[in-house]
């Protein structure tokens, strides 16, 4: 006689195959109406394995060398590679008008056992490289201005083994050295003490240090939270990241929580994402799909199921241009001993707080910089007024600015021309002058006073010779 618990036992196994036949023969009977992909059907129905994944990003390499570079940042503990796959128009080493290429840096499955956050990654990463071989506009343009970083699989011992952790059974996720503690749970015995984490920071630093774009990939809870996690406050850019949130819901998603992670998610030290934004200035994002991970074998496909997502990261990427000041003077008058005042618009959405004004002779060498600093919000116009009383123009001199990408401290420094059509020299100030209007009319004028006084006398002596 079996028992009730033999009988449990010998029911669960019957299901269990009886689901599996089921699942292959919806499987087998849908491949006609579900579109092939690299390196086929089950890529979109089943989640990477390191060995699956390794295989398809070579297979990108072999395939299109043109747009698809793969590096590694490091291995993990047990010797597997944390793959970064490269994508751009590697033909074009700048943009059409000469300016650097966007530099966008993408992470999946620090989290081992997160495994839509891993395949949203990849589906980007495919997203671009299947659009450039097909011809897609959005995809082909994207690459020509933009170099996409995607290290798909960060944790791949614990994708493997289905873990959270890696196989210190430390979370990768609150190893960074940014408000690192010990009293998160299995955060390591100190700031980096893994490779893994240790490796994408130095990847950060090496590669992609410039990026206008960091976006680590979880699954949990439905959301795209910024920074802050270690604390409740707002982020010094936050317009910028309210910015994003408002474009999002007008125009993909109503419903998708954009906010501070602290709120959003729950209280988090020693994560990537703020590490990226506390650390390395990137504008940051943990993009978190929600907790209903995927059926495997299922009809739908990965792509429909992080439809959503992937349109997110496509708004994201394409807009890359914006996610930092960038400031254009649109007029400037400079008066030689007097003063300086300009108008600067800023086409980005980022906040920059401590920006000056410098001139430069024709061999970079700085010769007078603004004896201050100045602001300007995000999508706004400022009107700036320095004294220039040590100011001496000189043959082959040029205006700049410097500034910072964002209001965070530690974002990049850059340096953009102020271009000349621009720029009016008024008269020096007590100085002297190099352009001065009311001297200039009393020269003439004396000039024709002159003429006059000639022209009198020539006709006198005309008159005389014809007496």
């Amino acid at each position: 006689m079996l028992s009730l618990k033999t009988f449990s036992h010998q029911a669960t196994f019957v299901r269990t195959i009886t689901t599996l036949l089921l699942l292959a023969a919806l499987l087998v009977s849908s491949v006609p109406t579900v579109t092939a992909q690299q390196p086929g059907i089950t890529q979109e129905h089943w989640y990477h394995s390191y060995s699956s994944l390794t295989y398809d990003l070579q297979s990108w390499e072999g395939d299109y060398p043109e747009i698809v570079h793969l590096t590694t940042a490091g291995t993990t503990i047990l010797g597997r590679q944390q793959w970064v796959v490269q994508i751009s128009d590697w033909s074009l080493e700048n943009k059409s008008d000469g300016s650097p290429k966007e530099k966008v840096y993408i992470d999946g499955g620090h989290h081992g056992n997160e495994h839509l956050g891993t395949e949203l990654a990849f589906l980007v990463a495919e997203f671009y490289v299947e659009g450039w071989v097909d011809g897609d506009a959005e995809a082909i343009e994207v690459l020509q201005n933009t170099e996409l970083y995607i290290m798909v699989l960060l944790n791949a011992d614990g994708n493997d083994a289905d873990s959270r952790w890696n196989m210190n059974q430390v979370d990768l996720n609150r190893n960074y050295d940014h408000h690192w503690t010990e009293d998160e749970t299995a955060s390591g015995d100190g700031p980096f003490s893994e490779p893994e984490t240790q490796n994408n920071a130095d990847y950060m630093a090496e590669w992609v240090i410039e990026a206008d774009l960091y976006v680590t990939m979880h699954t949990g809870t439905w959301i795209l939270a910024y920074p802050w996690g270690f604390t409740g406050e707002m982020p010094s850019d936050w317009e910028l990241f309210e910015h994003i949130r408002d474009t999002i819901h007008e125009t993909i998603d109503a419903d998708l929580p954009v906010r501070n992670a602290n709120a959003g998610i729950y209280p988090t030290h020693g994560t990537s994402r703020d590490y990226g934004y506390g650390v390395m200035g990137y504008p940051t994002f943990t993009f978190e799909t929600d907790d209903e991970q995927f059926l495997l074998g299922t009809v739908q496909s990965l792509s429909d199921r992080l439809s959503v997502e992937l349109e997110v990261m496509r708004y994201l990427i394409t807009n890359v241009w914006y996610w930092r000041a960038r400031l254009n003077v649109t007029s400037m008058e400079v008066t030689p001993g007097g003063e300086v005042t300009f108008s600067v618009d800023n086409l980005g959405h980022a906040s920059t707080t401590n920006a000056t004004l410098h001139y430069l002779d024709s061999d970079g060498e700085v010769l007078w910089h603004s004896p201050g600093n100045f602001s300007v919000n995000a999508s706004n116009s400022s009107s700036v007024t320095f004294a220039a009383g040590d100011l001496q123009l000189v043959d082959g001199g040029s205006w700049g600015l410097h500034y910072q990408k964002r209001v965070i401290d530690s974002a990049i420094w850059v340096h953009d021309s102020v271009w000349g059509e621009n720029i009016i020299v008024a008269e020096e100030s007590k100085k002297g002058f190099l352009y001065a209007p009311g001297i200039t009319i009393s020269i003439i004028s004396a000039l024709g006073a002159v003429l006059v006084i000639e022209g009198r006398k020539n006709d006198n002596f005309t008159k005389k010779i014809e007496s």
